[in-house]
């Protein structure tokens, strides 16, 4: 879906929103003894109208019978922090909650008084017992005093434990309530207001009268989209203009796309040209901190409507790029995919629940799109509710505006419909992610390399991350509970050492809560804290050492490639760079490939070796399904004789079969070691993943689908193909053709489909490479298709990022140019044609051709 301004909107380069914002922090320098004029006192008065209407709804909106679940729940929730605050103990402001050294207890404390005044301003309520009640806000005031003086206001007390609640978590509940209860307080404590702001500024490392640093790697992303936007807020309750548009210029700046080669205050976080989002300057993060991002960014356009502030219709095309390109992909049916939820994959409450942030944003956004974008936004809507097999709950919606405007988008006749077409292939080679999508099915890749980390642990989360990001894959099938085959149950169930894709050496690794006794390594003498560089480089989210990462797209086909490598913590530590007691471990060693088609994802792996003389498991498939499914495997070896149930054997191929699900996988063997196939039942906690997740039990049955090596053994190779919803004869067909594997080395791995007419490539080392009529000079990934119409149609990228040519050669008559990207130079050479593609800068993106 091609929006009308989204071509131009969503690709705003950092130089043009700077541009933007320069007149903003101009009009944000002191200007003493100058009046204020009306027009800046209105728009701060629509500003603080705008928030209260966003988080407390209006009176229109309010009496709808969509939304009364909503107002309820508000009102409920209210009811039980009062409760809570009536029964508080010594040392707690709210019982159960007990504060003095614990900072997610003085947050949550924060949180608890604006749930309560935030129902004193909800309008439409039926408990007019909590609306307007000023007895009740002066009861939440009391609790701001009483948290400022004994807990907050004191800076040399305070700032221990997680710095996101200090900078941000705990200024968005109290600036938020500054803001519901701004009359109250000005009638009652009135400066108590000032004295809050003071302190959450002295809060911000080096901050400094309500600035921010933009060279902080703290302040970055969706985390400066948080703290520009208490500080709009708190500029409004301030009578502050100048601090309003200084916070809006900044937050301007998150807008910008990210340009790897001219980084603004070195900050790597944000959305690329591709698509991608980054979080913590290196992990995948789009379905967690990127959502995070889109409420927030979406919540300041309605929050500026209709002020001076900011033409927020500017900004509205912006964000529709990111709907369309960075969030649409990645939501099969209504569930977020796992490969961009960084240690958030450990949670109870992620998948179905993650999308409902985004549909909120969407709704929200298309109120202010134009006439045909808007269509196309509130299509999205309607479709994801309709694929979903999860019913969104409009009640999690943050806004009850926002679930009055859901509410007629589904009673709109505007036809549901997605973002993209049903058959794509997005490549997100900015963050290492690949997004293969065909009526049926989607595929999910997540790879990793030194520009992207190989997986995120953090605060005791996702406990056993280590090989989410070496080719980690997830096949999502059409119908499907998402529920019974990914989430938090998959994790729980799969040993981290054989998720679906991945290349694993056989050892027992302990997790960081295992090996240190605390949630990181902490030793400040050598630079490890809780928040330090050292802790986010070696412990949280390492990188990979290998720069090829990456692949090519044409049209909806697509190739990916991966060297696995070890991380940066193993690297480090046989450098002698890191402490003795530091316990860091080493990779296997494998050269991958993915070719993605239409029914097949076909997939190459070379040089496969555990290292240090270990066993090594290369994982074909692993999915999960309820104890007592009627889960089959059937199949056939290579001599055409049937084949039940596990164990070793040379297959020709296997079908996987859930008839509860009405769910089918194949797997067609093309070349290798004998594949192991395994099915058991196995019960754990969903502890082993996440220490705070509830002590329960998960059963589920477990299939594997591998080739083991044993220790000693010689590096091997394999290929194989995925097949989703095949059916038996279907994959008996294969041993007829149409795939075949042209090369697979750790040089060069190459595949032909014959009824496609397509041929793929990954070259992985200086050289030539040859692959059918290909010659590759040096790495790359390579696309070719030949068309009935006698066109050949070529794509080209550079896994590496870092070459600044690619030239290969088409054998054969010499073809012409039909169409070329700018950066593609054909030319005729003895015995062929020529193509040098100039990929300096292009961050591996692709280039495309198409020659007669």
């Amino acid at each position: 879906m091609e929006f009308s301004r989204r071509s131009v909107l969503s690709v705003i380069p950092a130089a043009t929103l700077l541009a933007v914002a320069q007149p903003l922090r101009a009009a944000a320098a002191p200007r003493s003894g100058t009046a204020e004029s009306a027009r800046t006192s209105a728009d701060r008065a629509t500003l603080l109208r705008n928030t209260v209407a966003v988080f407390a709804g209006t009176a229109e909106a309010n009496v709808r019978p969509e939304v009364a679940p909503k107002v309820a729940a508000m009102v409920r929730t209210a009811r039980s922090r009062l409760a809570a605050l009536e029964g508080a103990g010594q040392g707690e402001l709210f019982r159960g909650v007990p504060l003095g050294t614990s900072d997610p207890n003085l947050s949550r404390s924060f949180q608890y008084l604006y749930e309560i005044a935030l129902a004193t301003r909800v309008p439409g309520s039926t408990d007019a017992g909590l609306h307007g009640d000023r007895a009740v806000q002066r009861r939440v005031i009391d609790g701001l005093a009483r948290l400022h003086a004994e807990y907050y206001g004191d800076q040399s007390k305070g700032y221990y434990g997680n710095w996101f609640h200090w900078e941000i978590g705990i200024s968005t509940h109290a600036t938020r309530t500054l803001v519901l209860l701004q009359d109250e307080l000005a009638a009652y404590r009135p400066g108590l207001t000032e004295a809050f702001v003071a302190s959450m500024d002295g809060y911000l490392r080096n901050g400094k009268d309500g600035d921010v640093d933009l060279d902080s790697r703290f302040h970055t992303g969706a985390n400066l989209a948080d703290i520009t936007t208490n500080r709009i807020l708190q500029g409004a309750v301030l009578d502050d203009d100048a601090r309003i548009r200084k916070a809006v210029a900044d937050q301007l700046t998150v807008f910008a796309r990210i340009d790897p080669y001219d980084l603004r205050h070195g900050v790597t976080d944000g959305f690329y040209a591709d698509g991608s989002f980054v979080q913590h300057a290196s992990v995948a993060y789009t379905g967690s901190y990127g959502k995070g991002l889109l409420t927030r960014i979406v919540q300041t356009v309605k929050v500026l409507d209709g002020t001076a502030y900011v033409p927020v219709g500017d900004l509205v095309g912006v964000v529709q790029g990111w709907v369309a390109d960075g969030f649409a992909p990645l939501i099969f049916e209504g569930w977020m995919m796992e490969i961009v939820k960084g240690r958030a994959v450990s949670r109870t409450g992620t998948g179905y629940a993650d999308v409902a942030a985004v549909v909120e944003a969407v709704v929200d956004i298309s109120g202010y799109a134009a006439d045909g974008d808007a269509g196309a936004l509130a299509g999205y809507v309607k479709y994801v509710r309709q694929t979903s097999r999860a019913s969104l709950d409009p009640v999690s919606f943050v806004s009850p505006v926002s679930i009055a405007r859901y509410a007629d988008i589904l009673d709109s006749p505007v036809p549901a419909e997605d973002l993209g077409p049903a058959a794509s292939h997005t490549a997100f080679n900015a963050m290492d992610r690949t997004v293969h999508r065909r009526p049926g099915y989607s595929f999910a890749l997540a790879r990793s390399s030194d520009r992207i980390s190989k997986y995120e642990y953090m605060s005791g989360e996702n406990l056993m991350p280590w090989f989410q990001g070496d080719g980690a894959h997830y096949l999502y099938l059409a119908g499907q509970d998402q529920r019974q085959a990914f989430g938090v149950d998959y994790f729980t169930a799969v040993p981290p050492y054989r998720l679906a894709g991945v290349t694993a050496p056989v050892e027992n690794r302990r997790t960081v809560p295992e090996l240190y006794g605390t949630l990181w390594y902490d030793n400040p003498e050598r630079g490890f804290t809780s928040s330090s560089e050292s802790q986010n480089t070696y412990v949280y989210f390492p990188r990979g050492t290998d720069p090829y990462s990456g692949g090519a797209r044409l049209g909806a086909y697509g190739a990916a490639g991966l060297v696995l490598s070890d991380d940066a913590a193993y690297a480090a530590r046989q450098a002698g760079e890191l402490p003795d007691d530091f316990v860091a471990y080493q990779a296997a060693r494998a050269t991958k490939s993915w070719f993605m088609l239409d029914d097949e994802i076909v997939v190459l792996a070379a040089g496969v070796s555990g290292q240090a003389d270990r066993a090594v498991t290369t994982s074909v498939d692993s999915r999960i399904a309820a104890p007592g499914a009627p889960v089959t495997l059937t199949g056939a070896l290579r001599d055409g004789t049937p084949r039940h149930g596990t164990g070793t054997a040379p297959l020709a191929w296997l079908r996987y079969a859930d008839a509860d699900q009405r769910t089918a996988v194949g797997y067609v063997f093309l070349s290798g070691p004998l594949p192991t196939a395994a099915l058991g039942t196995v019960t754990r906690s969903r502890r082993v993943v996440r220490l705070s997740n509830p002590d329960t039990a998960v059963t589920k049955q477990v299939f594997t689908l591998s080739y083991d090596q044993e220790a000693g053994s010689r590096p091997a190779a394999m290929a194989h193909a995925l097949v989703p919803n095949a059916t038996e004869r279907q994959l008996a067909s294969y041993a007829r053709g149409p795939l075949s594997v042209l090369a697979n080395t750790v040089r060069l791995q190459a595949v032909r489909h014959t009824d496609l007419g397509i041929v793929a490539a990954n070259t992985f080392a200086p050289g030539i490479h040859h692959a059918e009529r290909l010659a590759i000079d040096g790495p790359a990934s390579v696309l070719l298709r030949r068309a009935a119409d006698g066109t050949v149609a070529i794509a080209v990228s550079d896994p590496t990022t870092m070459r600044r040519t690619v030239s290969l050669t088409l054998h054969g008559r010499t073809l012409r140019t039909v169409s070329a990207d700018d950066a593609v130079h054909v030319r005729r050479v003895p015995g062929g044609t020529r193509l040098d593609i100039t990929t300096h800068h292009a961050y591996g993106r692709t280039f495309t051709a198409t020659l007669r």
